[in-house]
């Protein structure tokens, strides 16, 4: 403990209008914007700390993890010395700063805690030119309510100081407890270094069969797996659990160390982004591939020679065979969660295990009402997204070892597994087209004009006629979402498009921009028919997609020839 007490400073600040939270509490913005603005981070973040009321929050203790993207040490320092000087008692932080979002929010439910604060950008680029984040997880472990966001913007336009402890300084990388005394505290301030791996670990083993993995990676029958980290959070994951615990051969891991740029490259789990992956399944070596993203609570999943498993696609084939998995043996299953533009193939397994549905907007803190309420034991997002009620956020490597427990289950290949799955619930062709980097007022004028045209009672039951296709409009609205739980109305929530051979087009801002916008179309056309299963989405969904640029002119009112990403 220090002999000497810490002092704890007051400093004038002046407040920022742009630090509204778009979603789960979190703020995304250019990392120079935060190195170079002055007091933009300690601002934010002690907007965050003061929206946990005064009562609650001395003497409470919190979680604090990172991805490990550049600035993340320095944000860190800054979060410990605000949250001493805020009377925070105790802070629970992964060694080196690094720990998942998955992992925060086990730590958070295991030792109730009162929140955590996760410093991340998510799948976006890192290093001194790309992103940096802040997010804002609550005491069941879940992404911070709309309510919460709300009042922490509300004292971020009015901030006029902060409070901050500048002389503490934490070991991050010596595992146990550090004390420091603080001026006027009467208690002192307690730091802990945990291992970033072992509480998920210990969370893993009670959901799984392990044994059963451990076989399908180690035993005669093995498969080769690929597993690529992106040099995201997900390294130390990757290798303690898949290679240490469950038997993977070391070679088995790849771009497992964290790096502050993620090696140059979007830590995005896609087919754009996750290229070394995809060119390695290609060969026919691996039978299994996945990729996640940089704070580890997305993923991707690729069969042997690059078999793709669209996000939407894994969560009903996940839904539909849940039974491999003791936790749900154990637990049941209770109803599923899908956003609203995820494709409907989930609804075909829930209306045949009689479990329901519920159809939310995009953003993971929609799901956690329903899993605290005991109504959802699976949700997921068509952004690579996917979890369960084990957790109140989104988990990577869960999703991975549930697709492995299923191949050791049913022994048989990713693709037979997939292609079995069509055959008995139809196949749902799906893309989404994102046009990212608008210019904010096009953007909002594009989707203004949109809803006023899909609204008006003339283009009900209009028909398109593309090629060889005639899409009969059945249905039109702006999505409008009320909570089963509290009846909390959330509207506009993105604009559908639905035909009458029950396709959907889609059109949706991305909330998860800043200075620019990203606007996506989603498509989604249902085959039962098997013989109609093996054709290309984009092909299948071609003229669904002429209809939405025809009536977007994303084109013609952006300058675009194309979207930015394809998936």
């Amino acid at each position: 403990m220090e002999s000497t007490p810490i002092p704890v400073l007051t400093v004038q600040t002046a407040p920022y209008e742009d630090q509204r939270p778009t979603g789960g509490g979190g703020l995304r913005r250019p990392t120079a914007l935060f190195e170079s603005q002055r007091n933009y981070l300690p601002n934010f973040v002690q907007s965050l700390l003061s929206s946990v009321d005064l009562r609650d929050r001395q003497g409470c203790t919190m979680v604090v993890g990172s991805d490990g993207r550049y600035f993340s040490k320095t944000a860190i320092e800054i979060v410990v010395q605000m949250a001493a000087a805020n009377g925070i008692g105790r802070l629970v932080i992964g060694q080196n700063g690094i720990l998942s979002t998955p992992a925060v929010s086990c730590i958070i439910r295991k030792i109730k805690a009162a929140g955590g604060i996760i410093l991340t950008a998510s799948h976006s680029p890192g290093g001194p030119g790309g992103e940096f984040g802040v997010k804002f997880e609550v005491a069941n472990g879940g992404p911070a309510p709309d309510i919460v966001s709300d009042k922490i913007y509300q004292i971020s336009k009015t901030l006029e100081e902060y409070a901050i402890c500048p002389d503490l300084r934490v070991d991050l990388s010596r595992l146990g407890r550090q004390e420091f005394d603080l001026e006027n505290k009467f208690k002192p301030f307690r730091v802990e270094i945990v291992d970033s791996v072992d509480i998920y670990l210990n969370l893993l083993r009670s959901i799984f069969d392990f044994n059963a993995i451990r076989n399908l990676l180690t035993g005669p029958n093995q498969i080769k797996i690929r597993i690529d980290a992106m040099n995201g959070v997900m390294g130390p994951y990757v290798r303690r659990i898949l290679c240490d615990e469950l038997g993977a051969p070391a070679n088995s891991a790849i771009n497992c160390i964290p790096l502050e740029d993620f090696g140059g490259q979007p830590p995005d789990p896609n087919l754009t982004y996750a290229t070394a992956l995809l060119e390695a399944m290609r060969g026919g070596e691996y039978g299994f591939g996945a990729a996640f993203d940089a704070d580890g609570d997305r993923y991707m999943i690729l069969g042997q020679n690059g078999f793709f498993v669209n996000a939407s696609d894994s969560l009903a084939i996940i839904a539909a065979n849940l039974s491999c998995i003791p936790y749900f043996c154990q637990m049941g299953v209770r109803g599923f969660g899908r956003s609203m533009p995820t494709s409907t193939a989930l609804d075909k397994v829930a209306k045949v295990m009689k479990v329901p549905v519920y159809e939310t907007p995009t953003g993971w803190r929609y799901f956690s009402n329903l899993m605290d309420s005991g109504r959802c034991s699976l949700c997921g997002e068509e952004s690579f997204g996917t979890g369960s009620d084990h957790l109140r956020e989104k988990d990577g490597l869960w999703a991975v070892l549930v697709w492995l427990s299923i191949l050791a289950a049913r022994k048989q290949s990713v693709e037979e597994i997939v292609r079995d799955h069509w055959t008995k619930f139809g196949r749902h062709y799906y893309c989404r087209f994102d046009y990212e980097a608008l210019e904010p007022r096009t953007a909002y004028f594009i989707m203004r004009d949109l809803e006023a045209l899909i609204t008006d009672k003339s283009f009900s039951h209009q028909q398109f006629a593309v090629g060889n296709n005639i899409y009969s409009v059945e249905r039109t609205d702006s999505f409008e979402y009320i909570d089963p739980v509290d009846g909390t109305v959330t509207k506009r929530q993105g604009l559908r498009i639905i035909f009458s051979d029950a396709s959907r087009l889609i059109f949706r801002m991305s909330a998860s921009s800043h200075v620019r916008a990203t606007l996506r179309i989603y498509a989604e056309s249902y085959e039962k028919d098997p013989s109609q299963h093996n054709k290309e989405p984009q092909a299948v969904l071609s003229p669904l997609i002429a209809i939405a640029l025809k009536i977007s002119q994303i084109h013609e009112r952006t300058g675009r020839k194309g979207p930015t990403v394809i998936t």
